[in-house]
Order: C-alpha cells, then structure tokens, then sequence
C-alpha cells in the first residue's frame, strides 16, 4: 500500500489531534472532544486530580482548546489551577451551548407536527 492511497483512505478520519491526559510517562486519558474532555474531567476528578492540576498549571488544556478552535472555552480556562473550577466551567459551557443549540434548532417532534398540519391542510 502506498503512502498516497492510505491517506486517500483516511482522508475523513483525519482529524484534530485528541488530547492525551497524561500522569508522567502514561496516558490515562483521551479526549477528542469538548463531551470527551467533559467525561475524562469528571472520571479523573476521582482517581488523579494532580494530573489535572498539572495539566491545568502547564496551560496544556487551553492550549488544546484554542488548537481545536473553542477560543472562547480557553479563555474561561485560562489561569484556572483548580481541577473542580475547570470541571464547572467546562460542564457550564457545554450546557449553555447545548441550550443556545436547541432554541436555534426546531427539534423533530416540532417538524413531524408541522409536516402534519400541513399535509391535513392540503387534504382539506
């Protein structure tokens, strides 16, 4: 196999680079995503908060954040050490932005209702 048919291969699974939660020389976690970076947060709260902290100190998480092009996630990020205060703030966003989604988007049960009235209108 060549180089240029594998790249042609995996031309959609390229991607961003995830971010790697690492505790010294292991990974102990992965994100690839805001939901990803959310989920391993939360789980690694529990089992090594340092490796956050030191994540957090070392601007490794903004730096990712700005990378993947959530500017505005990095810069409530940016000086925060604390592992809980990342945690909130990361969760806040999502949720805020998860709302701000839904009033932009009719949601389907919304659409079939629409669909509906209007096919009943035509028949009429």
């Amino acid at each position: 196999m060549s180089a240029k048919s594998g790249l042609q291969g995996s031309a959609k699974s390229i991607s961003r680079e995830p971010f790697y939660f690492k505790s010294f020389d292991r990974v102990i976690g992965v994100a690839h995503d805001l939901e990803e970076l959310r989920s391993e947060f939360n789980r690694l709260l529990g089992i090594d908060p340092r490796a956050l902290e030191y994540h957090l100190r070392e601007g490794h998480i903004v730096q990712w954040l700005t990378y993947i092009g959530e500017n505005e996630l990095a810069a409530r990020l940016t000086g925060v050490n604390d592992p809980r205060t990342a945690y909130e703030a990361i969760n806040s966003y999502l949720t805020k932005n998860r709302s701000v989604m839904n009033d932009k988007e009719p949601s389907v049960k919304q659409d079939r209702r629409y669909s509906k009235r209007s096919r009943n209108a035509r028949m009429t």
